[in-house]
């Protein structure tokens, strides 16, 4: 009985699509800041500092599951 249900579970989990409008804002953000930094590259060192950020609140958020 429990393989049906983790069959199952894996189904779902397969057809679920919550997450993926947010994935792809996220994706379209870091495309135009790239887009940004190659135009503008006095805003580049910006960007970098702003992307280091999130990358380490990342990693904390990460380490503490």
């Amino acid at each position: 009985m429990s393989y049906l249900y983790e069959r199952i579970w894996r189904l779902r989990l397969w057809k679920e699509t919550h997450g993926q409008d947010m994935i792809e804002y996220a994706l379209l953000a870091g495309f135009v800041a790239v887009a940004a930094g190659a135009t503008f590259p006095p805003v580049a060192n910006n960007i970098s500092s702003i992307f280091s950020k999130i990358t380490s609140s990342i990693n904390f958020a990460a380490s503490q599951s």
